[in-house]
């Protein structure tokens, strides 16, 4: 089984209800980097089994965009039929797990998809709890299958009984520390559920980015121009990185450059960084 591979450093992530292909199929359009087929949330009870064959369909060849899969929660016997009808098929890009509270169930699906040949299916696992955000190092430690991890804000909403949003920062860290410390790629940010608010989704899309997220989920695709601008480096940032290598090629040492900044190497490794989000390929 060869799998295809995601966009670099994808900014954009689309959700999008398995039981409504022509939804699906005007997200593959939208320009989002990654489209999400939600099986879980989305989906009411008696519509499960009609998600799941819709979905099939569209995996049966490959999409033109990237395509995750949001299963049902491990705990219930749709998902056992979602991983089981979805993982032979070539469309599929990657699996994500919801309401994930323990490594094991990583393990868990990792072992269950394993190709016969071929790289594993990528996982990604969802943290929408207390529990899960306590366990989110061991979580992102679990497998080598796991590709990444992220926040679920609206389950961890009411499992925390909050309701101000500056009461998630901590959370939000605590998942992007540990996705960083076990050498996954920086969460892209949890959805912004006001579809209509996008100078609301700006702002909020600034904050996660200043809390170190890479990019963001989003639910109606003219939420994505909004993230892309929020996530994608300035004209500003540009130079400043292109300034920094500049000047880190003449002189490989620490060193201070005329307007006072620093550059060492881990000002140098930014800079690549920056540039390489610069010039990702995008789909508009």
């Amino acid at each position: 089984m060869t799998l295809q591979s995601t966009t670099p450093f994808p900014l954009t992530w689309l959700y999008v209800p398995g039981d409504r292909p022509e939804v699906v199929t005007k997200a593959l359009a939208s320009g989002a980097d990654v489209v999400i087929v939600d099986l879980e949330d989305a989906v009411v009870p008696d519509r499960k089994d009609y998600a799941r064959a819709a979905t099939a369909e569209l995996l049966s060849a490959r999409p033109p965009v990237p395509v995750h899969v949001r299963v049902n929660a491990l705990n219930t016997p749709q998902a056992e039929e979602d991983l089981k009808a979805l993982s032979p098929l070539p469309g599929l890009t990657a699996f994500r797990l919801p309401k994930i509270t323990s490594p094991v169930e990583i393990a868990r699906v990792a072992e269950r998809t394993a190709p016969a040949e071929g790289g594993a299916i990528p996982l990604y696992a969802l943290l929408e709890s207390a529990l899960g955000v306590e366990r989110a190092y061991d979580v992102a430690t679990a497998h080598p299958a796991l590709q990444g991890i992220a926040l679920g804000e609206a389950d961890l909403r009411a499992d925390l009984a909050v309701r101000h949003d500056q009461a998630l920062d901590w959370p939000r860290s605590r998942v992007i520390l540990a996705a960083r410390a076990a050498g996954l790629p920086s969460p892209a940010q949890s959805i912004y559920p006001e579809t209509k608010d996008l100078e609301g989704l700006a702002a909020s899309s600034a904050h996660g980015r200043a809390l170190g997220f890479l990019g963001r989920a989003a639910i109606h695709p003219r939420q994505l121009p909004v993230i892309e601008r929020a996530y994608a480096p300035t004209a500003r940032e540009i130079e400043s990185a292109e300034e920094t290598l500049e000047a880190a090629i003449s002189d490989r040492g620490a060193q201070a450059l005329p307007d006072g900044r620093f550059i060492d190497p881990a000002v140098v490794a930014a800079a690549h960084r920056t540039l390489s989000l610069a010039n990702r390929p995008t789909r508009r």
